[in-house]
């Protein structure tokens, strides 16, 4: 083996480093990894973050566009996103086992769906692995989507993840030396699911504590109660239980903010569904305005590994809904920084808020409390620990 190949890492990743929840994901385990003096090589698209780009050591590959890419409207791919999704996914990471055997490091940190080929290679070579799993379980995530999108449009689901996504994925959770999940609820669902205990590891995202902070003057405790939700607007996420929570507690009350686009068509048809005679503004883009300008956030998630806006509303000020089912969860202290609600039940939620606009006048100190929880993970240092910890996986 070539002696630079024989000190340097490969990370493989399918979404952009620093955009979005899994991007975000990424980004802060490159920064985790990145040694000036040691390459490490991330395959997967250029990074959103131009900052990224420019780390010491760190070599970016990007790999081709798929054709199929190109002609998807065109072809039933348009309709089957789960299938498409596949097709990418498998492009990827057979991209990316070519350019392992080209560049042979000496370790692996690949992300689940993209991961399946660069972890056989790195089985055959003799590689430590890892498998970086955002989400529970692949085939708990699967039934939340196939339950939901049942249940809200009386329709099959066709997105991501398919059947054969199931079982790419979790034949990664088989092959990978180690698997790092970001919560106690994720590594709980791995093992319901099958995955032995000692296999997983829980490690804290990253807050950015300098990009997500409280703003220097927020609005005044005024007309409706302002509240935010920061995500996609998925069946997953759970955002119709919040339209409908609202409702129950009166569209005049509260004001409702949202950070995200619609994704598939069921979701979509959903959203103008419920949204009706609600005071909701939705667009896409920064989130940092609308935790700026918002007194509390809510997360109705059905399923979330983790829930990266969690700690970035915590971080900028704010007290925090979110469900029992998201591994967010286990940085809100009940009553003090936040709140905690069973998934799917908009009665729950609804209490909530009623609960939230009786302690109006308390959720400026709950946000600060909220910060401050925040700062105390940064401090524990979750990137020195995901660095030690990586090292210190074998075959």
């Amino acid at each position: 083996m070539h002696r630079e190949h024989a000190s340097s890492t490969a990370i493989v990743c399918g979404a952009a480093a620093g955009s979005g929840g899994l991007g975000g994901f990424a980004a802060t385990v490159v920064r985790a990894l990145a040694h000036e003096g040691t390459p490490l090589h991330v395959l997967g698209p250029h990074p959103a973050d131009s900052r990224l780009a420019s780390l010491p050591g760190v070599v970016w590959h990007t790999p081709p566009r798929p054709l199929l890419a190109s002609v998807q409207r065109w072809t039933p791919y348009r309709w089957l996103t789960g299938a498409f999704q596949l097709h990418q996914d498998e492009h990827l990471g057979q991209w990316a086992a070519s350019r392992l055997e080209h560049l042979r490091p000496s370790r692996l940190y690949t992300f689940t769906q993209v991961g399946l080929e660069p972890l056989e290679w790195a089985r055959r070579a003799g590689v430590p692995s890892v498998v970086d799993n955002p989400n529970g379980h692949i085939a708990g995530f699967r039934d939340v989507y196939v339950r939901e999108t049942w249940r809200q449009a009386r329709r099959p689901h066709l997105g991501h993840p398919t059947p054969a996504s199931v079982r790419r994925i979790q034949r990664e959770y088989t092959l990978a030396s180690a698997i790092r999940v970001s919560s106690p609820w994720s590594r709980d669902s791995m093992v319901r699911g099958g995955v032995p205990a000692g296999k997983i590891s829980v490690i804290d995202q990253l807050i950015d504590l300098e990009r997500f902070r409280p703003p220097a003057t927020r609005l005044p405790a005024e007309g409706p109660l302002r509240v935010c939700f920061v995500g996609s607007l998925d069946v997953r996420k759970g955002f119709h239980y919040l339209l409908r929570a609202i409702r129950q507690v009166g569209s005049e009350r509260v004001q409702l903010r949202i950070v995200g686009a619609t994704g598939d068509r069921v979701s979509r048809q959903l959203f103008e569904r419920e949204r009706q005679g609600l005071a909701v503004e939705a667009t896409p883009g920064d989130p940092r305005p609308a935790y700026e300008s918002s007194e509390l956030f809510v997360l109705p998630t059905l399923e979330d590994g983790f829930g990266l806006v969690v700690g970035e509303a915590m971080a900028c000020g704010l007290p925090v809904v979110v469900t029992d089912q998201c591994g967010g969860a286990a940085w809100v202290e009940p009553g003090r920084t936040g709140w905690l609600v069973p998934a799917g039940k908009e009665q729950a939620l609804a209490a909530t808020l009623e609960e939230a606009i009786r302690r109006r006048s308390e959720l400026p100190h709950m946000g600060e409390q909220a910060r401050a929880a925040v700062e105390a993970r940064v401090a524990a240092d979750p990137l020195a620990r995901l660095r030690t910890w990586f090292e210190s996986v074998t075959p």
